[in-house]
């Protein structure tokens, strides 16, 4: 199914930019521009051509790996959107991971103490984090972290492979934005998961050979509450990858969120049509990876 999707995504994506109002060619000669000028610059960028060949035409570099060129810089695409999500790749998978390795257990925790103190105050956390706006929590950080007590560099940004120290400073406080907020998202699914496998049998029968809880809930509802939560994992991933512009704006992250964001404002066609193009690709490889690996976290996948 992968490939119908995308498919499906690439005829989506032509469509949707053309309908953004907006013409990139007055864009880039300015309001005073003549119309001979503006319809001989139309002409060399193929807007004068009626959608469907100007969807062929692009369909068809696609299909050689050429995504074109950007019409505000001339850089070519693939390469502009490539640099830009090695930038956005480990803010993404730095803060999703650390986001799994407390929210997991934090879920299954929630879900053994259930109705207790404990789990009504991991609840209610979990709630708090989601329910704030990744652009506020962001501000708040800044506020915080950068103004008030200095600790982190609030503006600008330097890459890891030139300075890791610096490079890791700048990158902290959108990791921990993200990381926050999907600690609650994950939580709540590894709690309602860790809920189902605690009421059943085989749980009830390992306490009654004598099993302790921490045995218990590792190895058997851990185990077996897992799946679930894989796959929103895979999500959550696909998601943050399309939607980060909020914070790398915030931020000012120079990757894939904020290309994708200026290069709206500028109807820059091809970059845009590249950037979609490109998290449709990520987001589905990835699901298609979470699927596969899934009875490896699910027994009961493999038997079938």
């Amino acid at each position: 199914m992968a490939i119908p999707t995308l498919l499906i995504v690439s005829v989506a994506v032509f469509v949707l930019i053309r309908l953004i109002p907006g013409d990139p060619a007055q864009l880039l000669l300015g309001d005073l521009a003549d119309p001979a000028s503006l319809e001989d610059l139309r002409q060399r960028m193929g807007l004068d051509q009626p959608w469907p060949t100007q969807f062929m035409l692009w369909f068809n570099n696609l299909l050689h790996g050429d995504l074109g060129n950007s019409i505000t810089t001339g850089q070519a695409v693939l390469a502009l959107v490539w640099d830009r999500f090695l930038v956005s790749a480990p803010i993404v998978l730095a803060a999703v991971a650390a986001a799994t390795l407390v929210a997991v257990p934090a879920g299954i925790i929630a879900a053994w103490r259930q109705n207790r103190p404990t789990d009504i105050a991991l609840v209610g956390v979990a709630t708090l984090l989601v329910s704030i706006p990744t652009f506020w929590l962001g501000l708040l950080l800044l506020l915080l972290l950068g103004l008030k007590l200095e600790w982190l560099p609030v503006v600008g940004y330097v890459s890891v492979s030139e300075d890791a120290v610096a490079g890791l400073l700048y990158l902290a406080m959108p990791i921990l934005t993200l990381f926050l907020h999907e600690i609650g998202v994950l939580m709540r699914m590894a709690r309602a998961s860790a809920l189902e496998v605690l009421r059943l049998d085989y749980v009830t029968h390992a306490r009654a050979k004598g099993l302790s809880e921490s045995a218990v809930l590792a190895h058997h509802v851990f185990k077996n509450s897992f799946g679930p939560t894989w796959t929103l994992i895979g999500l959550v991933l696909g998601n943050l990858l399309g939607g980060i512009a909020v914070v790398e704006t915030v931020f000012t992250i120079p990757g894939l969120g904020r290309l994708l964001v200026d290069s709206i404002f500028a109807r820059d066609y091809p970059v845009i049509q590249g950037c979609l193009l490109f998290v449709a690709v990520i987001y589905v490889l990835v699901n298609l990876f979470v699927d596969l690996l899934y009875p490896a976290f699910d027994p009961r996948v493999g038997a079938e």
